[in-house]
């Protein structure tokens, strides 16, 4: 991220509630530093924290970041496994050991909290890492802090490791234990909530679970366990603003650019959608049947009803009355059918798929387009302002109308526009090509939007000009017939009230 990226981030984070934010790692640029050192001086209630390796440069360069923060931590860090201390470090026990108390006391100079971690703790020999872990707590440790660095632990394992941990800890001192766990084999949630269960009251955790390899463990989905599994976790609690979680997920995928797999736990679009008939029967009834969070208490928009192979009867007519179409009975058995062969051949129905079906279905009388281009002309270069005439049917009538812009397909779209007296919001426009050589055909494909009334529209020729013209004209076509459609049912049930 940039430095700009960062302070956006971090202001979200707080507004999600977070009690620490680890902002950065100082001596590794000079971005990193300024990064820390203006979240530090911008956030007023989270604790800011700031990585360093148990090396007296690293942590002055931490506590210069940190000055103007409210409330301070500097974070710690050493191997204690023994393939990194022979291969990595190339240093001893009692090297590593001595690194570590000389650490923890020099960062307590500089900081409110001191936290250390014991890397690749999981690998570690226990007898030598609960040695290293006693010492930093005489040393002035507030935090220790057990990585699960490799992903490597199983959650039982973790648990009675945490508990031995805690345990031997008690006698030198009473800090807080926290993990940090990494999700190389899709354990990292299951391993952190184990090790809250055996002592653990720090988690370490990323938004979307980001983070090195196969990630770290996911915020969203340790918070949402804790509150919805409160069988388990009746005396454990988080600070997080729920509602805030899905917002704040979405700005971090496009700050990063990292898109959330579909089926990811809590903020993945698919975590609260519904294909399966007998799945959407069930949540049409109550949603408790098949969602265990209600979609609001993590921000995110609402169910989803999603129109597939699967897909029921009853969940079809849901959606139609979501799109403005209140069908009868027997129109609902037509358009279901055609929706049930549909699905077979394609991977994904669309709404606008199921607007084509009602048109073929319900309204056959009136599926003749009411536009139809004629013809459409533009000239451009290097030298010349971009202009364009359209000649467009419509019904009986013949309307032309020119117009220029900043391309030749915006110029044909304000052409368009002008002649039918429309504007539609452009909410997507694509090309491609459907064959090769340089007299390929392109095809066009535009969404456009009038109202609360959407469609798409597609159109082919070996002018890409063209081919957007005849795109704009199909999707205004569409969005006319839905708007027709509408209009006779609403005159419909008005009659029959």
């Amino acid at each position: 991220m940039t430095q700009d990226e960062k302070i956006k981030m971090a202001l979200a984070l707080e507004k999600l509630g977070v009690d620490i934010i680890e902002a950065g790692f100082p001596i590794t640029s000079d971005g990193d530093f300024e990064a820390v050192r203006e979240i530090s001086r911008r956030l007023e209630k989270p604790v800011i924290c700031a990585l360093a390796r148990c090396e007296e440069q690293d942590i002055e360069r931490a506590a210069e970041a940190l000055a103007p923060a409210k409330r301070k931590r500097i974070h710690v860090f050493i191997a204690t496994s023994e393939i990194h201390m022979k291969y990595k470090l190339r240093l001893s026990e009692e090297e590593v050991l001595e690194k570590a108390i000389k650490s923890v006391k020099l960062a307590k100079k500089y900081a409110d909290e001191v936290e250390f971690s014991a890397e690749d703790a999981t690998r570690s020999d226990p007898d030598f890492l609960i040695k290293v872990f006693k010492e930093v707590v005489k040393a002035g440790a507030d935090v220790i802090n057990v990585p699960d660095t490799v992903g490597y632990i199983l959650p039982f394992e973790f648990y009675e490791l945490i508990k031995k941990i805690k345990e031997a800890i008690s006698e030198v001192g009473n800090p807080i234990i926290s993990v940090h766990c990494h999700n190389d084999l899709g354990l990292a949630t299951a391993n952190t909530l184990a090790g809250i269960l055996g002592g653990a009251r720090q988690c370490e955790v990323a938004l979307n679970g980001i983070g090195e390899r196969a990630g770290n463990t996911s915020l969203e989905e340790v918070v949402m366990a804790i509150k919805t599994r409160k069988d388990f976790f009746s005396k454990f609690y988080t600070t997080i603003n729920t509602k805030e979680i899905y917002p704040a997920s979405r700005l971090l995928s496009k700050i990063t650019g990292v898109q959330v797999p579909p089926n990811k736990a809590i903020v993945g679009q698919n975590a609260f959608a519904h294909e399966a008939g007998i799945h959407q029967d069930g949540v049409l009834k109550n949603p408790l049947t098949y969602e265990i969070i209600r979609p609001e208490d993590v921000g995110f928009p609402s169910s989803q009803i999603v129109i597939g192979k699967h897909s029921g009867r009853h969940a079809l007519a849901k959606k139609l009355a979501e799109m403005g179409y209140e069908l009868s009975p027997e129109e609902i058995k037509a358009v279901y059918k055609k929706v049930k062969e549909l699905a077979d051949k394609k991977k994904r129905i669309y709404d606008e798929d199921i607007e084509a079906i009602v048109f073929e279905e319900i309204l056959k009388t009136q599926k003749e387009d009411r536009y139809e281009l004629i013809s459409v002309n533009f000239a451009g270069g290097t030298e010349l302002t971009p202009t364009a005439t359209v000649v467009i049917k419509d019904g009986d009538k013949i309307r032309k109308a020119s117009a220029s812009g900043d391309g030749p397909v915006d110029a044909v779209y304000k052409a368009i526009q002008s002649c039918l007296a429309l504007s539609p919001e452009l909410v997507d426009y694509s090309v491609k090509s459907i064959s090769g050589g340089t007299d390929a055909q392109g095809e066009v494909s535009v969404v456009l939007k009038i109202g609360n009334v959407s469609a798409n529209g597609i159109g082919i020729s070996t002018d890409i000009v063209v081919a957007s013209a005849k795109a704009f004209i199909s999707a205004i076509n569409r969005i006319e017939k839905v708007s027709r459609i509408k209009r006779n049912l609403s005159l419909s049930e008005t009659r029959a009230l």
